[in-house]
């Protein structure tokens, strides 16, 4: 039995930007704790878009971003990818480690251990709160995997995993999420592709 993105209606896609909502706001909560300070998150925007469409989204196919992977399994299988311009990594960083983040957007590309452990949690928090409303919404028991980054070309980081998705169909679901701490805002996007086993 197959879940797909390629034919939801406008009231699916509100429920999916409503259990986005919740998973934003679960993140959000769970960021605060990990950085000891107040950091809120919204989702401005839940799209379906063309796989092969979302490096375009990002700024290009050569445009320079972050990636963490996670699969997923359980009652659903898939894949997410929580994706980010490199410059809004930095930020993020920034706003998260605040003095023991990285100065230059080079350490982005070859992050220090903490730098990247810090980003792996972060998709590992999305990932988690955003499974977990949409678990508690459908009553399906959901995993994910441990997470794994990527810096590079969003062409080659969607490229990834692009194989791997496109088997089950020409879309995903492209989840704009807002990052805001105090007067700074970074932006990220949540990508998702999923089977119902």
């Amino acid at each position: 039995m197959g879940l797909s993105f390629d034919n939801l209606n406008d009231l699916q896609l509100d429920a999916l930007r409503e259990i986005g909502n919740i998973g934003a706001g679960n993140a959000a909560t769970a960021l605060s704790k990990m950085v000891n300070k107040k950091v809120t998150m919204t989702v401005p925007r839940v799209a379906l878009l063309p796989i092969k469409e979302v490096p375009n989204w990002l700024g290009g196919p050569e445009k320079e971003v972050l990636g963490v992977y996670l699969a997923v399994s359980g009652e659903v299988t898939g894949h997410i990818l929580f994706i980010m311009t490199v410059e809004n990594a930095l930020k993020l960083m920034r706003m998260l480690l605040g003095d023991l983040a990285p100065s230059d957007i080079s350490a982005v590309f070859e992050p220090d251990e903490m730098s990247a452990s810090a980003m792996n949690e972060i998709g590992n928090i999305l990932a988690s709160s955003y499974l977990t409303a949409l678990a508690d919404f459908t009553g399906l028991r959901l995993d994910h995997s441990v997470p794994s980054l990527a810096v590079d070309m969003a062409g080659a980081v969607v490229d990834l995993i692009l194989i791997e998705i496109a088997k089950h169909g020409d879309y995903a679901l492209l989840i704009e999420t807002e990052f805001v701490e105090e007067e700074d805002h970074v932006e990220g996007y949540f990508m998702w592709k999923a089977t119902l086993c």
